[in-house]
């Protein structure tokens, strides 16, 4: 199976896996992919993250374990919204001085900028726009 835009499977991966209460999920693995999982694991939206090898040799996979709040009957996910910004049909890029804020602050703006992958506060810090790849709160 073909897929277009990888980043949105993955967000859409742990959306769906955080809303079904599931603790892990799995996708295809990719460098980019692994840069937003570390930026999520460091903001504190998920517990850990792992790249295993496949049944190929070929092939890794991403594993990600979501992170969730509260006792066994009140688990909530910390991830309460995902939502991809920048599409293969419409890419979006920001200069430092216009680089969003989520909720306030609250939430994280992932952007791909020269310097690497990073969050938006961190892009501010260095002074370099890119494009925004995806907002998560």
């Amino acid at each position: 199976m073909t897929i277009n835009d990888p980043i949105a499977d993955m967000l859409t991966r742990v959306r769906n896996a955080a809303m079904a209460g599931h603790a892990l999920t799995a996708m295809p693995n990719s460098k980019l992919k692994v840069e937003i999982a570390r930026i999520l694991k460091d903001e504190g939206f998920l517990e850990s993250f792992e790249v295993v090898e496949g049944e190929q040799a070929a092939q890794k996979t991403l594993r990600l374990k979501i992170k969730y709040v509260g006792e066994r009957r009140e688990k909530r996910p910390v991830i309460s919204g995902l939502e991809r910004v920048s599409k293969p049909g419409r890419r979006v890029y920001t200069r430092k001085q216009d680089i969003p804020w989520v909720l306030s602050g609250i939430g994280v703006a992932i952007l791909s900028t020269p310097k690497g992958v990073m969050t938006g506060a961190r892009a501010r810090q260095l002074g370099v726009g890119g494009e925004i790849l995806c907002k998560v709160w």
